[in-house]
């Protein structure tokens, strides 16, 4: 036993004795020994097998959209397409107005129910992340009802707005007509959906003559102080004018190139699925 810890020790002493060895070598030569190397980690691959681990890329930026010759820096035209971006980037929300213009004459003296009519954007319509429809497109749509002023005394027209032409397709459009700019003989009521209506009714405006009429026809007795005389002039008057004025009649007359703001009631995505 004793003999086997002997050449233990000694195999230690001579390891001990060669290394010091070496360190002298170096010393003599200038250099510096080399570093103990500490443990290594295990190298781990990075690659990951499998559909599930594949990650996902990253949304493209409104950036990424194909830019149009001579377009402004940071908008661009849709063309229908996504081009990885969701597809709210190309809604255009509800509320938004714009203004058209009817491409043909419309009026409740010809009109019929469900006939066709179309008008075309005068503005662009934006989206989102600067991405838009230019001005000029087509929309198409009916007429919903029709009310003469011989029917009602008053006129009515209804229309309705049922898709836009664009140049990479057709796409239905909800939006309804809340003004006609420049032309004060007509109006579009709040909460009747699409309604075009003359501002004054034939009965009104029959009221309103048989009323300056019969102030006129009682003139002659008021000056001649007959109290009875003023009474009946006022009062044939009146009816004079009343029959006069109802039988005429107000159509109402939209011509072509007249301007109508329109209202988004939904939004309408500039994408062609």
């Amino acid at each position: 036993m004793g003999e086997v810890r002997r050449k233990t020790w000694l195999g230690a002493g001579l390891a001990l004795a060669g290394l010091l060895a070496v360190n002298a070598c170096w010393a003599q030569e200038g250099a510096t020994p080399p570093p103990q190397q500490n443990e290594q980690r295990p190298i781990v691959s990075q690659d990951r097998i499998g559909g599930d681990q594949t990650p996902t890329p990253a949304p493209v930026p409104a950036s990424s959209v194909p830019a149009v010759p001579g377009e402004e820096p940071n908008r661009r035209a849709a063309d229908g397409q996504r081009h990885g971006l969701p597809v709210e980037t190309y809604g255009i929300a509800p509320g938004t107005k714009f203004l058209v213009a009817l491409d043909e004459s419309l009026g409740t003296k010809d009109a019929q129910d469900r006939s066709a009519f179309r008008v075309r954007t005068l503005e662009p319509l934006e989206a989102g992340s600067g991405i838009y429809l230019p001005s000029g497109a087509e929309i198409q749509g009916h007429i919903g009802h029709v009310e003469s002023a011989g029917t009602t005394g008053r006129a009515k027209l209804w229309l309705t707005f049922d898709e836009i032409q664009t140049k990479f397709g057709r796409l239905p459009i909800v939006a309804e007509v809340v003004a006609v700019p420049g032309d004060h003989t007509v109006r579009c009521p709040a909460k009747q959906e699409g309604l075009i209506e003359t501002r004054s009714s034939t009965q009104q405006d029959a009221a309103e003559a048989a009323a300056q009429a019969a102030a006129l026809g009682a003139v002659k007795g008021v000056k001649d102080k007959n109290a009875k005389e003023a009474a009946e002039a006022a009062a044939m008057a009146a009816l004079l004018a009343y029959i006069a004025e109802s039988g005429r009649g107000h159509e109402l007359q939209l011509a072509k190139g007249t301007k109508l703001e329109l209202e988004l009631e939904r939004p309408l995505y500039l994408v062609k699925e």
